[in-house]
């Protein structure tokens, strides 16, 4: 039993709200989340867009489509409780909530299905329906009967060849079951990609073109607005004890270190601390009011030369660390600490050099799926998704737990008070820890 079967005392909301899904990756959901959002948004409706799942880049185009921020819904990660409460706000301040899934509808052991059936939230499948025809209606019939008890609001049927096609595809659906429009296949629709997923958003000049021309595709579809749903509270928790109280934490933050969840700033702002950002592509200093160093991931691999020549920043973080004041870098910037970095092509760079190692980005996929780490200030969960490797001769102090049994773990590297890995740590499923990680009374482990 969670909090939330129990009475919270906190009223019921109601507020319109589809997840967004597909049969499998590669069907075109956040392109039409993100779609959704801002043809709703241009309606006059306040719009509010999570993510299921670990996820940094879609999350940074549904909060330019939306114009709100684009947070996390984990089951296993942030656990059903954060969920909760975190629609049920959403649903106290806007008119419509999208969530958009991740992979296939029911793939994962928390699934997008899981995720929309424990919840309340009906289901809308994006699926394409380029190279198929009447199979359109099997499909869609199977993603609503495989999970009993599933909210199954519709289907959008995606890249259709012409109107003719689209009727097709629409008449193949069961009696009963609705169809939110057809979208042609078309360049406003499709948007360019790279080894994690979609390219950042921040690096698209034409970002908002694209919005409004997906939005325009939407909206000569002509979806219905989604019923209203209700949002239960969970019994309201005390907020975690302000332990940052009266310190700084800098956190790089640009196209090479994008990858931050806007919960672990929220945590970090809730557990008192005050918020810095800074640049290490444009060679900003490490802020001198800095008591703690937050180094999240992105893309260091492109932007190599920029890194090696970043002096000031390398010269200022290295003094951060012989200070004895705490960094804690993630995957891209677990890299960047190395001694060097080398591409895809082979070209390295050289690193700041904290760490001994050399990184070395792969073609495939080295890592992926939900982790927990046992620190020594308490176990933390999050995820790894990477096209990097470290090489160190540093003794890792330890392993990451896979959630899955064949999971690869993660090393964990421990230099004074730097603590680097490539797993994404989740801050608010373990808020004592975080500030134990952060605060830089905390003594170093076995110190």
């Amino acid at each position: 039993m969670t909090t939330s079967d129990i009475p919270s005392g906190r009223p019921d909301r109601l507020c319109p709200a589809l997840l967004v899904s597909a049969p499998a990756s590669g069907q075109g959901k956040t392109t039409v989340t993100a779609a959704l959002a801002r043809h709703w948004r241009r309606q006059g409706l306040r719009v509010r867009v999570f993510k299921t799942g670990p996820d940094f880049i879609d999350p940074m185009v549904h909060e330019h489509a939306s114009g709100a921020p684009c947070r996390q819904l984990d089951l296993w990660m942030g656990g059903e409780d954060h969920c909760r409460e975190l629609l049920w706000q959403a649903a106290g301040e806007v008119d419509l909530i999208l969530v958009e899934g991740v992979m296939g509808l029911h793939d994962g052991s928390a699934s997008s299905a899981a995720l929309a059936e424990r919840l309340g939230l009906p289901v809308l499948a994006v699926i394409d329906a380029g190279a198929m025809a009447q199979t359109f209606g099997a499909i869609a019939l199977g993603l609503k009967l495989y999970r009993p008890g599933l909210d199954f609001a519709g289907v959008i049927a995606n890249r259709v060849g012409s109107e003719g096609h689209a009727r097709m595809v629409i008449e193949s659906l069961p009696p009963g079951m609705a169809a939110f429009g057809a979208l042609p296949r078309c360049e406003a629709l499709d948007w360019p990609s790279r080894h994690l997923g979609l390219v950042q958003a921040a690096e698209l000049p034409d970002l908002e073109r694209r919005l409004e021309g997906a939005a325009d595709v939407v909206a000569r579809a002509a979806p219905p607005l989604p019923a209203p749903v209700r949002f239960i509270a969970p019994v309201e928790v005390d907020a975690p004890p302000r332990l940052l109280a009266g310190r700084t934490v800098a956190i790089a933050r640009d196209d090479a270190f994008a990858f931050l969840y806007p919960a672990n700033v929220d945590m970090l702002e809730q557990l008192g601390a005050r918020i810095v950002f800074f640049s290490p592509l444009a060679d900003e200093p490490v802020p001198a009011e800095a008591d703690a160093l937050y180094l999240p991931g992105g893309y260091p691999e492109l932007h190599l030369e920029r890194l090696e020549e970043a002096c000031r920043t390398r010269d200022t973080i290295r003094a951060f660390h012989a200070a004895g004041r705490p960094i804690v870098a993630e995957c891209g910037g677990l890299l960047a600490l190395g001694d060097g970095l080398s591409d895809l092509a082979g070209r390295r760079a050289a690193m700041w050099g904290l760490l001994p190692g050399e990184g070395r980005m792969q073609p495939r996929l080295v890592n992926l799926g939900m982790h927990a780490a046992d620190l020594p200030e308490g176990t933390v969960r999050g995820h790894t998704f990477h096209h990097g490797q470290f090489e160190s001769l540093l003794e890792p102090v330890g392993q990451t737990r896979a959630e899955r049994d064949h999971g690869r773990p993660e090393s964990v590297w421990r230099l004074g008070r730097l603590h680097a890995s490539f797993l994404h740590l989740y801050f608010p499923s373990n808020p004592s820890a975080i500030a134990a990680l952060f605060d830089p009374a905390t003594p170093p482990p076995g110190g």
